[in-house]
């Protein structure tokens, strides 16, 4: 019921059109699209899913940009072929996907110095959400690899040069997450980015209970 309640309709239609999809794909043996399509619904719950377990609140913007991701990623990635026919998906996903998980490793380590800016330097903070969005980019290229091996798939496209492209975009996506981070430490303000860090920050204001000056909005 809480996950219900915490998602919006736009989500809840995309997972019922994912199960739908997926029901379908069975009874007309389509195993490869019931297969693509039961792991995007399981990937799209598992955010919401760990937010309830770990008692963390997600803003709305959040869910809706994960749930999004990874529809767009396997679902109309692989399910439909949009990483042939737009030049620009694949790039445009890993981008973003960059982004995101630099501020997620960003909040994390400043959840673990409990909102103490004075803590560790901006510079360092910085950093560690670099190598968080390299880390997790890495890991999906991996994941591409044993899709591929494992069910026949082709996320990997040309190989090597597909594998190193996907790289090159998330280390421009994990220092737009980096330079966010810095901003905000310095200036307590860093755009967009900067407000949803602000959003989360003050949802779970316990977690960041040192820090005490007052967020813009």
């Amino acid at each position: 019921m809480r996950l219900i309640r915490e998602s919006n309709g736009t989500m809840l239609v995309i997972w019922a059109m994912l199960l739908g999809t997926a029901l379908v794909a069975l009874a007309l043996a389509r195993w490869s699209l019931a297969f693509v399509s039961f792991a995007t619904l399981l990937l799209s719950l598992v955010p919401p899913l760990l937010a309830a377990r770990w008692s963390l609140k997600l803003p709305l913007p959040f869910l809706l940009s994960t749930t999004l991701f990874f529809f767009a990623s396997i679902f109309l990635g692989e399910a439909f072929d949009f990483y042939e026919r737009l030049w620009w998906w694949d790039i445009a996903l890993h981008g973003l996907s960059a982004v995101g998980f630099g501020l997620t490793g960003f909040l994390f380590v400043f959840m673990l110095f409990e909102g103490d800016r004075f803590a560790a330097p901006p510079s360092a903070m910085a950093f560690i959400s670099f190598c968080v969005a390299m880390t997790v980019g890495a890991i999906w290229e991996v994941f591409e690899f044993t899709m591929d091996q494992s069910f026949g798939l082709n996320m990997q496209k040309s190989g090597l040069d597909d594998t190193m492209g996907d790289l090159i975009v998330n280390a421009l996506g994990g220092l737009i997450a980096s330079a966010t981070g810095f901003f905000y430490l310095r200036r307590n303000a860093a755009g967009l980015l900067g407000r949803g860090l602000s959003q989360f920050i003050k949802m779970n204001h316990r977690l960041y209970r040192k820090y005490k000056q007052r967020l813009k909005k």
